[in-house]
């Protein structure tokens, strides 16, 4: 199988964003986004998913996260499309569901060529210091978009909002990995036509 990393930038009035993976990495992180919140949950994705990613991102966070927390998702979504390519050999579907404390959440996850979220998350905070949780369906939605990918979560239970989103996206980068695994069973589920009538 070809190397499967990609390197993409984006550019427009609001940010500036560069994202470079590589899917069979070790789960390594070079970021800088002027989002400290979003670093340590790309920080999950990197570790549980085994990928490589780099992340730099100049946005107008002097008026708020929200073009930045978008456009990375945006971004990151493309170079996942880039460095999956044709997607032939892939398991394709991935799920996981991770706790942290009294948090638990699932995430299923599709390389169907078809952007869909649907994401069930009741934070019980508005905030997770500076950062409004409601960006993180922002984030996601960018993702599935560029990605090209199904894609569920749910947030099952737990009270503290910064576990809440821990828990997800830790589930993501897990459920991303099983996804993104390579199918040894691949070749036996292509009917042989030798013989057939």
């Amino acid at each position: 199988m070809a190397e499967r990393k990609a390197a993409v930038t984006r550019d427009t009035l609001e940010t500036q964003i560069s994202v470079a993976v590589n899917l069979d990495g070790t789960g390594q992180l070079d970021v800088d986004t002027g989002v400290p919140f979003l670093e340590h949950m790309l920080d999950q994705i990197a570790r549980h998913g085994l990928i490589d990613m780099k992340i730099h991102a100049k946005g107008d966070n002097h008026i708020d996260d929200h073009h930045t927390v978008e456009d990375i998702g945006i971004t990151l979504g493309q170079a996942f499309a880039q460095a999956v390519g044709d997607k032939k050999g892939i398991m394709r579907y991935g799920h996981a569901y991770c706790p942290l404390d009294e948090a638990l959440s699932r995430v299923v996850i599709d390389f169907s060529g078809r952007p869909g979220l649907d994401m069930k998350v009741e934070f019980t905070r508005a905030n997770i210091g500076r950062f409004d949780v409601q960006l993180f369906w922002e984030f996601f939605q960018g993702f599935v978009n560029h990605a090209g990918v199904t894609l569920h979560i749910d947030n099952l239970k737990g009270f503290n909002a910064h576990h809440q989103a821990e828990t997800i996206f830790k589930a993501f980068g897990r459920a991303m990995r099983n996804a993104l695994e390579v199918d040894s069973r691949a070749a036996d589920r292509i009917p042989s036509t030798k013989g057939s009538l």
